[in-house]
């Protein structure tokens, strides 16, 4: 069996806990963040569905010059808020999938909301 450390048991911890209060709908649907050491991944989801509203990754190709940096993370933000304005999509609750709100995951944040999404 693969050893977890203990930092991910942490995060995982986290992560439970955030999303026992948290679920996403229609009309308020759950934005959640992934970050790995090399890509991000940003999903709009609708938990009572089980759809994924809209996406967003460093591994698209019209984004595959993103790193996975704070001004890179903005930018990502940016784009997953314009695709939710096209789906006349304006109000989300924000996931961080158990990481600290700080760094990436913040200025995800940040750049969304700059899109206009409110949290």
């Amino acid at each position: 069996m693969k050893r977890i450390s203990n930092k991910q048991k942490r995060r995982l911890r986290r992560k439970v806990h955030i999303r026992k209060a948290i679920s996403g709908t229609a009309v308020c649907p759950r934005m959640t963040v992934l970050r790995s050491n090399k890509h991000l991944y940003v999903q709009v989801i609708d938990d009572v569905a089980g759809h994924t509203l809209a996406s967003a990754s460093s591994l698209e190709t019209d984004l595959q010059s993103l790193k996975n940096n704070v001004s890179d993370a903005e930018k990502l933000g940016t784009v997953i808020g314009e695709r939710l304005k096209e789906k006349k999509i304006e109000t989300v609750k924000f996931d961080r999938n158990g990481y600290l709100f700080h760094g990436i995951v913040k200025s995800v944040a940040d750049g969304a909301r700059k899109a206009g999404i409110k949290f």
